[in-house]
């Protein structure tokens, strides 16, 4: 397809090349895509590592973020008391605080995030700060998930329960959620090769490699953990959500190589396929927001080097995503893959400091607005599939991130319009009925959960939408409840495992 070569000559490009001068376009021929193959040696980049002058001890805050004063807050910030021991499943633990320095709280300071505002948080810190009874219930939920995550953890790739085809116990492994033994039907016949699929059918052999699983509690633990520690001001919510952070990534013994090179394989068929990236495009940006909020203060469970050493997995991850043929082919899908690989792109350059590459990847997600989203809101490519309901919704999670970058990066993606009418919003405001109630999902969907589409309509309410901000009022939200306020960025909501072409 034109389209999807034309792109990934455009991220290559931005990758290489400095911004003044103009980009040539190369034969496409040379992102020709073989998706059998596997490439497992990330090619090492620059990366951006943040200027240490200021902070010569690890210690402090970071110079270059924003901070006010806000109110005292009539709730006390350490009101919720967690505790500080981990279990389940974890590589090596270390949560005590005895002996940690800290920081003083973070204060109404903006962390420097990559999809989340970090004007938007700041000002929501001054409200929780001042004691808004409007966010206590937020609040409350927030710091409850928080706690439940402070028993949970570390997880690393080294503790995959099942070997990795390679042998090599730091690179990611899972298996295809959606392919079956052949003798599924009958499981005494024997013919266990091929594998078929079964299209929104979840085989829970994959749960075998438990890096799956362990890779999703990664990201949602760190992201709330760190969230909590904003608003709450707990140092001990920051202490975990760091050791979960650099025992995933950094430390030596249990950091995961920067490579997907054996995600989603198929038993009987490969080591591994392109459309596996997905494991870490559709939750991925969680931990770089994550990291950003942590990087307001730097002290012993967070340090200064801890930050650069993250920005250099991502560089390198980056580099391997862009420049290996598993990622030139993810690049170039033609459904929610695309989306998702187009937000992994945009959030780790805009981390790293690639800002040029960034804007590129907001800017061509245009394209795919143009030729995937219709005139009347629908998405044909994710309505086909057994679960309709839940690829539409969780489509647009990850145009709405990618519009929240662009936000940050002055690449107006919520206002614009394709040339039949075709927009982020239209295909929000199509799922409307279906999520208020007032009408039934026409389509085929294996499981209705009508909750999964909240966030995307808090966002485009967010973004002057009248129609979805009119039908606030009236849409389902998940059983923990809503939590907008305090995490204004569209998330995955209803329970699916992973997903998959």
């Amino acid at each position: 397809m034109l389209f999807s070569h034309s792109f990934a000559t455009i991220v290559l490009c931005a990758l290489t090349l400095p911004v003044s001068n103009a980009l040539p376009v190369p034969s496409t021929s040379d992102y020709t895509t073989d998706v059998s193959s596997s490439d497992n040696s990330p090619i090492g980049a620059d990366a951006y590592i943040p200027d240490a002058s200021s902070n010569a001890n690890n210690s402090g805050t970071p110079a270059d973020y924003t901070s006010y004063d806000c109110p005292s807050s009539s709730v006390p910030p350490d009101s919720h008391t967690p505790s500080n021991t981990t279990s389940d499943n974890s590589a090596t633990v270390k949560n005590s605080t005895a002996g940690t320095s800290f920081p003083d709280p973070p204060a109404c300071r903006k962390p420097a995030t990559v999809v989340l505002d970090g004007q938007k948080l700041m000002n929501i810190k001054c409200r929780v700060k001042s004691g808004e009874l409007s966010l206590q219930s937020e609040l409350n939920g927030l710091l409850s998930q928080a706690d439940s995550w402070m028993t949970q953890g570390p997880w690393s790739v080294v503790n995959n329960l099942k070997s990795v085809p390679n042998g090599n116990s730091h690179d990611y492994a899972s298996q295809a959620p959606y392919w079956w033994p052949n003798n599924w039907e009958d499981p005494d016949s024997g013919d266990v090769c091929p594998y078929v699929q079964r299209d929104g059918v979840f085989n829970p052999e994959t749960n075998q490699y438990t890096s799956k699983a362990d890779r999703l509690s990664m990201f949602e633990a760190s992201y709330t953990l760190s969230l909590a520690w904003y608003h709450s001001d707990n140092s001990s919510y920051r202490v975990h959500a760091a050791d979960i952070i650099k025992t995933w990534f950094i430390n030596e013994a249990t950091a995961m190589n920067p490579n997907l090179a054996h995600s989603q394989l198929i038993p009987c068929a490969n080591d591994g396929r392109s459309i596996g990236i997905i494991d870490f495009s559709q939750m991925y940006t969680d931990v770089l927001d994550a990291a950003s909020i942590l990087s307001l203060d730097y002290d012993d469970s967070w340090s200064q080097n801890d930050e650069a050493v993250f920005r250099q997995w991502n560089s390198d991850y980056l580099t391997w995503l862009t420049q290996s043929d598993f990622g030139k082919a993810e690049l170039s899908a033609e459904n929610n893959h695309a989306t998702f690989a187009l937000l992994q792109v945009a959030g780790i350059a805009s981390y790293v400091g690639q800002t040029d590459l960034a804007r590129t990847t907001v800017e061509s997600t245009k394209s795919l607005i143009d030729s995937y989203i219709s005139q009347d809101g629908t998405q044909p490519l994710e309505l086909e599939r057994t679960r309709s309901w839940h690829y539409s919704t969780f489509n647009l999670v990850a145009y709405t991130r990618l519009a929240d970058i662009g936000t940050l990066l002055n690449v107006d993606l919520w206002n614009y319009y394709g040339p039949d009418g075709q927009s982020i919003k239209g295909a929000i405001d199509f799922l409307i009925p279906y999520a208020t109630g007032s009408q039934e999902w026409p389509y085929e969907e294996l499981n209705f959960i009508q909750y999964a589409a909240s966030d995307v309509i808090n966002a485009a309410a967010d973004h002057n939408d009248q129609y979805a901000q009119s039908a606030l009022p009236d849409i389902a939200y998940s059983p923990i409840g809503n939590q907008w306020s305090l995490r204004p960025s569209a998330e995955q909501l209803d329970n699916i495992v992973t997903t998959e072409s």
